[in-house]
């Protein structure tokens, strides 16, 4: 009777211990500057958007930075860029004629109107490299993968093969961008074809059955490939890898390495693009 006794008290005891409620508390982090942002080689006016970060469990709207004072230098001459006056902005733009030069490094400076986490200021460097010709790319329907088949965007290049190069692609559909978010970009280096030709290599899969983002007969595609540092490639996938999209790091429990200093966090990356369009067709049945 005693031993059955003490079991009872033995099982109480234990289901007394898996549903006990524990209390975590979370400390606040400290707020950070968060800089997203990129120039091109390409003429046109590129943006730099200012943040701080929030709280892990914050439901509120990403806080913007105003009043601050960005420039971009490339070893030679400033670029002062101005803060855009679309409401609730904190977006900062170069002039509309503004074009990186292959071969540059670019620094971003940023002081800011009011203290961050007693920071005033945050910089980052970032070199353009050049990046190699597309010759062309296509768009192939393969019914047979996936449950409603997937296009493959396939691309015809050749690959420099002097160094270890990285790439970053964005792709077009009608004029529009349809890898809008960070983890929706494709990265690659040139491991598998350094050197070689790329002859037909499959760059990016699309599920036809998502149906906001499949392609229909008639359609303009544009592949842009843009050649980028190491360290903005590291970046991109370890973002990807974190499953975070834009805006970045409104409180995740680790932060993604960037190259922003003064404990920021973000990047500021810069590179040349190769373009390629091609016209979608009536997929074989």
């Amino acid at each position: 009777m005693i031993r059955k006794t003490l079991r009872i008290i033995l099982l109480a005891m234990m289901t007394a211990a898996c549903t006990e409620k524990i209390n975590v508390k979370l400390d606040t982090t400290y707020t950070r500057v968060v800089v997203d942002g990129n120039i091109q080689s390409d003429t046109g006016a590129y943006s730099i958007a200012l943040t701080s970060s929030a709280d892990y469990f914050s439901n509120q709207p990403v806080p913007r930075i105003f009043g601050a004072h960005v420039t971009i230098n490339d070893g030679e001459k400033t670029f002062t860029l101005h803060e855009s006056r679309a409401e609730g902005s904190g977006i900062y733009l170069t002039d509309s004629n503004f074009a990186g030069k292959i071969g540059k490094t670019y620094s971003l400076h940023v002081d800011l109107h009011d203290a961050i986490a007693g920071k005033t200021s945050v910089d980052a460097t970032c070199a353009l490299l050049s990046v190699t010709r597309l010759d062309s790319i296509a768009a192939v329907f393969d019914s047979t993968s996936g449950t409603e088949g997937r296009w493959f965007i396939k691309l015809w290049a050749q690959e420099p093969g002097d160094e270890t190069n990285y790439y970053l692609f964005n792709l077009y559909r009608n004029g529009e961008l349809m890898t809008d978010t960070i983890t929706k970009k494709v990265i690659s280096d040139d491991k598998f074809y350094n050197g070689s030709y790329m002859n037909g290599v499959t760059i990016m899969r699309i599920n036809n059955a998502h149906k906001w983002e499949t392609f229909s007969p008639g359609d303009t595609i544009t592949l842009q490939m843009s050649g980028i540092t190491k360290e903005y490639y590291n970046f991109v996938a370890e973002v990807d890898r974190s499953g975070f999209n834009l805006p970045f790091f409104t409180g995740p429990p680790a932060n993604v390495v960037g190259n922003i200093s003064n404990g920021g966090i973000g990047f500021f990356a810069a590179y040349s693009s190769s373009f390629a369009k091609t016209v979608v067709k009536k997929p074989n049945k």
